[in-house]
């Protein structure tokens, strides 16, 4: 906010006869406060080739307005922040499930009763702030982009959690969270929903949790390295230790980044009962013949990604291995990340016993004289996951090209096309396109 408007505002106060430690906090709100309307068209392709059913197919324009305020003056701060989202329908196909037709809604936006995707649908949300010294706590709409918990972004409208969350940076070099969510709102959905893992989340038969405890702190040994621990415990489900080593190294020519991550998860309250889990509290994952722990959540992931970046030029290996008798658990709604090096566009390699492969290349075309300019490939290959008959594979090929205006009237107008191959367990095509474009209002 400019020196102008603040003025304006103090103005405006005083003509309202408000004290002027009024007028200084609001002013302090104010000043530091940032809003944004992002416009984003959003188009996606989905084919299925191993089922008998009509390709899935959707487009779509959403509007996503975000403001957040700065803080009041004092040793107690308030703030609010503000998200109001609404998704247009453009073209959605035909009717889910009904046989006949070319194509039908996928899962960008709601259905109608009679299977038809809605015209439109949208959210207002808020999240109220207290900050005291360097440390805030927000109790409302919270995005996370934790190891124990992350949020989705891959449809016209991203995925939503409410709870709060407190984040704490007192020490130098030390970051601290600790939150509770409680419900989600999904990514094509204006509604609220419980909390639970695959194997649980039928949302006609399924069991949900209202409670879902997580913390961590984040410790920057130096410049180039960090270490991270993190927990977190859906109620009646799952408890959950991540440890976590990020480094950076610069080398004669070129950086390399090393990243290691282990997860280590075990069943929790109605999941560790076999009462519970005959109730619905189950995991996915693969069981011989009468195991009495058939559906509780018995989980080790670890896994190592290793980056190397020399000008415009990116390369990418990783391994990953699952291990234990269910698959990985993950706060899943149906729509969802997973925060894993293997968080692939369509399938996220979490099944029980799995090992992955992965490569990847990524150029920047700043450097031949295209700024703005960006693709990517990437390859993720498993295998040897448990199944009643034998082992299975599958493998992924993701492909990505961005674009973002660097100059002129169309300066930050993003284009971005993503393309993706499944085969193995599933098989699927998938393809999207996503304009974009932002407008700071403040």
């Amino acid at each position: 906010m400019s020196r102008k408007s603040t003025l304006t505002l103090a103005v405006v106060a005083g003509t309202l006869g408000l004290p002027m430690t009024v007028q200084e906090a609001a002013a302090a709100f104010i000043e530091d406060s940032k809003a944004s309307l992002t416009f984003k068209n959003f188009y996606i392709n989905q084919d299925d080739r191993d089922q008998d059913r009509a390709r899935s197919e959707e487009w779509g324009q959403g509007f996503l307005f975000d403001f957040k305020s700065g803080f009041t003056e004092g040793p107690i701060g308030f703030g609010l922040d503000l998200i109001a989202q609404e998704a247009i329908r453009l073209d959605g196909g035909g009717r889910s499930g009904k046989s006949g037709i070319d194509r039908s809604p996928g899962s960008v936006f709601p259905l109608e009763s009679n299977g038809k995707g809605k015209t439109d649908f949208g959210r207002l949300n808020g999240t109220g702030k207290i900050r005291i010294s360097n440390t805030v706590a927000e109790l409302g709409v919270l995005r996370p982009k934790l190891p124990v918990v992350v949020t989705n972004d891959g449809r016209l409208l991203p995925q939503l959690y409410h709870g709060g969350q407190i984040t704490s940076k007192e020490f130098k070099d030390l970051t601290f969270v600790v939150g509770k969510l409680e419900h989600s709102t999904e990514r094509n959905s204006s509604d609220n929903y419980g909390l639970s893992i695959a194997g649980a989340n039928s949302l006609t038969s399924g069991k949900f949790s209202n409670k879902f405890y997580y913390g961590g702190v984040d410790y920057k040994v130096t410049k180039d390295l960090m270490l991270q621990y993190y927990f977190g415990n859906l109620e009646d489900f799952y408890e959950q230790h991540f440890f976590g080593v990020v480094h950076n190294w610069e080398l004669p020519a070129g950086k390399l980044k090393t990243d290691l991550r282990y997860w280590t998860s075990d069943s929790s309250g109605a999941n560790s009962r076999a009462s519970g889990r005959a109730e619905g509290y189950r995991s996915a994952g693969y069981w011989s013949a009468g195991d009495s722990n058939s559906g509780e959540v018995d989980n080790d992931l670890w896994s190592a990604l290793f980056t190397y970046t020399l000008g415009g030029h990116e390369l990418k290996a990783g391994y990953q291995k699952s291990t234990g008798d269910s698959d990985f658990p993950v706060l899943n709604q149906g729509g969802y990340s997973v925060p894993l090096i293997t968080d692939a566009m369509t399938e996220k390699f979490t099944r029980v016993g799995e090992r992955v492969w992965l490569a990847g290349y990524a150029y920047d075309f700043a450097g031949l004289g295209i700024p703005g300019l960006k693709s990517s490939l990437t390859y993720y290959s498993g295998d040897e996951v448990d199944t009643s008959s034998d082992e299975k594979e599958e493998w992924e090929r993701d492909f990505r090209v961005d674009y973002v205006v660097p100059t002129g009237t169309l300066k930050g107008l993003g284009l971005t096309w993503r393309s993706t191959a499944v085969r193995g367990i599933r098989e699927r095509d998938d393809n999207r396109l996503y304009v974009t474009y932002t407008w700071n209002l403040l």
